[in-house]
């Protein structure tokens, strides 16, 4: 039997994860601020909500998949906050990108309310989440967990369980973001050089998709590149924010982190000649800039 579940944030991975809920037999309310995420999920059958006073009361699990820790707070604590609507003892997923220091007050708070928190920041892209084929980077309480287990086996092709404690999750997604948006970086910088000496960029590409230098970011991000493709699925703009966290975590911990300050400050740069809402490997438009280089897609 389905249950009743809120998903606040209706953006790229919060519009899969709300169709993977209904699509498992979930009474699913989507809750966004954008008409046009409303309309798209209100069509696929689900119900919708503007704001969080909208939400229905009653909701057994509540998935949050906004931008940041502060939109998270908001949501849960703010006036109006959605957990005024939930039963006693729901589950809340909370699956923003932020820092560990965040997620461990929010679930400090929300045991306050005597509601589990799971800790369950995600991955996968768009298609993925469309696909129910994320994955979720967990912790909390086994209790959490299992209330969970409903809405996660919907949206999940794997679930790491990581710990009891919240804020491990969110020590892991910050960690894989070191990762993702230093690939993303210097994917750009490989193509903008080849570009630049003169080399075909698609032989480049099939090149380097055939060979041990690729990376599935280098193979699915310049693959839009090249289609001049800057719909944001994961826009340059959640990279200066991601790897923002990355500089707070280690700087915490007296740790050089060398590369993710250098790819921050190109998605910054990238932000800086107005290309932040663009798809993420646009960020090789500051070698655009600075070089002159044609891209394929222009």
């Amino acid at each position: 039997m389905g249950m009743r579940v809120g998903v606040i944030g209706l953006g790229s991975m919060g519009m899969g994860a709300a169709l993977s809920l209904l699509r498992a037999g979930h009474d699913v309310t989507g809750c966004d601020m954008r008409e046009a995420a409303r309309a798209e999920f209100a069509a696929a059958g689900g119900a919708v909500a503007a704001s969080t006073a909208e939400l229905p009361q009653g909701l057994e699990a509540l998935v949050v998949l906004v931008v940041n820790a502060a939109q998270t707070e908001t949501a849960l604590f703010g006036a109006d906050g959605a957990l005024d609507r939930l039963v006693p003892g729901a589950v809340i997923v909370s699956s923003a990108t932020m820092g560990p220091d965040a997620a461990r007050a929010l679930a400090a708070r929300a045991a306050e309310r005597q509601f589990l928190y799971l800790d369950a920041p995600v991955s996968g892209g768009a298609v993925k989440a469309r696909a129910g084929e994320m994955t979720v980077m967990a912790s909390g309480s086994a209790a959490a967990f299992a209330a969970a287990e409903p809405v996660l086996g919907a949206v999940a092709a794997k679930v790491w369980n990581l710990g009891e404690e919240p804020g491990i999750g969110a020590t892991v997604k910050v960690v894989h973001q070191l990762l993702a948006g230093v690939h993303i970086a210097v994917a750009a910088e490989a193509l903008a050089l080849g570009i630049r000496a003169g080399a075909d960029p698609r032989q480049l590409y099939e090149v380097v998709t055939s060979a041990a230098g690729n990376s599935w970011m280098f193979e699915n991000r310049m693959a839009r590149v090249l289609d001049g493709d800057d719909a944001p699925r994961s826009a340059v703009d959640i990279f200066v924010k991601d790897l923002g966290l990355v500089a707070d975590m280690a700087r915490g911990l007296d740790f050089p982190v060398p590369l993710a300050s250098q790819a921050q400050q190109l998605f910054t740069a990238a932000r800086a000649i107005g290309q932040g809402g663009k798809d993420d490997g646009f960020v090789i438009r500051v070698w655009q800039a600075m070089t002159g280089i044609k891209l394929p897609g222009d």
